[in-house]
């Protein structure tokens, strides 16, 4: 498999959390968002591979070229079922999903590049560019914190779906100077992913295209 993807992209963050925990083998292939031009994923070359000029993009291993994180981290489930990342359980299923679903289009999109760009382009200064960034980030963890449960990762005593969104989530927290101090159940979760290999192998300090 190939995965496009950039080392501080969230999104990018979550498949590569998903394909470390399987322990799916696959090829990285960065993508600069910061290139000139405005960034390699606007150029033709990336935009025949995902019309949307966004990242994560992967070709799985019989040649289906998938986009978006949770299609993505679906894919790889139905695929690839042997270590699990949904309860076996409908209605705990479903509470995966809302919370994946929360971080992915509640949260993350708010703050992610093409919406700072766009109130700076408003005329936002950088200071409340940082403050609607921190608010809506804050917002929707106060959220998380009362969805997961009271021990372990999120739903239990192995990482699954809503993991692999919240810790991405957390590293954007932290570039962005979020407090995390209001989120105990939060903070044990991120203190279990930093011990977990999987979580350290797909961390964006250890990605191939991670500044020296």
């Amino acid at each position: 498999m190939e995965l496009y993807t950039y080392y501080r992209s969230t999104a990018s963050y979550r498949v590569r959390i998903a394909l470390a925990l399987k322990g799916l083998d696959y090829q990285a292939l960065p993508v600069n968002l910061l290139a000139a031009g405005g960034g390699a994923n606007r150029q033709p070359e990336y935009l025949r591979i995902n019309p949307q000029g966004r990242v994560p993009a992967l070709r799985t291993d019989d040649g289906e070229l998938l986009i978006q994180s949770l299609a993505i981290i679906e894919y790889l489930e139905e695929r690839y079922p042997q270590v699990p990342l949904l309860s076996q359980e409908l209605a705990a299923r479903a509470h995966e999903r809302a919370v994946a679903l929360l971080i992915g289009c509640d949260i993350h999109p708010l703050h992610n590049s093409s919406t700072q760009n766009l109130l700076r382009q408003w005329g936002y200064d950088e200071a409340r560019v940082l403050e609607w960034i921190g608010y809506w980030i804050s917002n929707g963890l106060a959220a998380v914190e009362q969805l997961i449960g009271e021990q372990g990762y999120c739903f239990g005593e192995q990482p699954g779906l809503a993991d692999t969104f919240l810790i991405p989530q957390l590293y954007a927290a932290e570039r962005f100077k979020v407090p995390l101090d209001a989120y105990p159940r939060i903070r044990r979760v991120a203190a279990l992913a930093a011990e977990h290999p999987a979580f350290q192998k797909a961390h964006p300090a250890n990605q191939p295209d991670t500044p020296a």
